[in-house]
């Protein structure tokens, strides 16, 4: 098997350049492996997040010769070997060093959005294709790759006024929730910024767990927004009622 370069980011949230490291590849191997290789044989203090290996913790999350990746199912033999292979922290996020970046703030979203809450004086009894339909969100391993692939928060930096698609998707898995009381679609509309999203569905293009988000959870959402705020027979309802 012939040698390939990595080409790694190294440094912090100040200051920083790549480094180009040549390894040698082994059959099977993926780009997790690789960086594991350069910390064990060249640079024992390189920086890399990762727990299962297998494609569930989302931990490994970075950016793969400029796409967002999980690295654990990045396979080397997928990449060009003709040129370095660039890996890069997650562009979205404020880098701590290397390829680990801080991504408390998903946790600080996440806490604005309450939690399920049964209606008063459910049976709990179900049907099946509603148990399917949310059981795709529920699919979502956090790796925030659709939130590091979101230009609102890539480019225009809407931390303070945009929940981006990793939300939106727990917010579908409650609302779309037969047996739910509360509703979140205020929420949506203020805080979490839904408009501000114009589906390009690059969220889902990037996600690992293959969610459906845009066409699943973000579009059904805005129609519930455009319906609750915009709809003109309710607003007309609304006034009537005093409401």
């Amino acid at each position: 098997m012939p040698n390939v370069v990595l080409r790694i980011f190294r440094g912090d949230r100040d200051s920083g350049k790549t480094a180009d490291y040549e390894i040698p590849l082994t059959p099977g191997m993926v780009v997790l492996d690789a960086l594991h290789y350069v910390q064990k044989h060249q640079s024992p203090d390189l920086a890399v997040r990762w727990n299962c290996k297998a494609g569930k913790c989302g931990s490994c999350s970075a950016e793969v010769n400029g796409r967002p990746r999980l690295t654990c199912k990045t396979r080397m033999d997928s990449l060009p070997h003709d040129k370095p292979i660039t890996i890069l922290p997650m562009k979205s996020f404020p880098v701590i060093k290397d390829l680990v970046t801080d991504v408390s703030w998903n946790y600080k979203v996440n806490k604005k959005i309450p939690a399920f809450k049964p209606r008063p004086g459910t049976d709990w009894r179900i049907m099946q294709e509603d148990v399917d339909r949310v059981q795709e969100f529920r699919k979502c391993i956090e790796c925030f790759l659709c939130q590091n692939v979101c230009h609102v928060l890539r480019e225009h930096d809407k931390h303070d006024s945009f929940g981006g698609p990793r939300f939106f998707v727990r917010v579908a898995a409650l609302e779309m929730h037969p047996l739910d009381g509360l509703s979140r679609v205020g929420l949506l509309k203020s805080e979490l910024g839904l408009g501000l999203c114009n589906i390009t569905k690059c969220c889902t293009e990037v996600c690992p767990e293959e969610i459906h988000i845009t066409d699943n959870a973000i579009i059904p959402l805005k129609e519930r927004v455009v319906d609750e705020y915009y709809d003109p027979v309710l607003r007309l309802v609304r006034k009537i009622r005093g409401t």
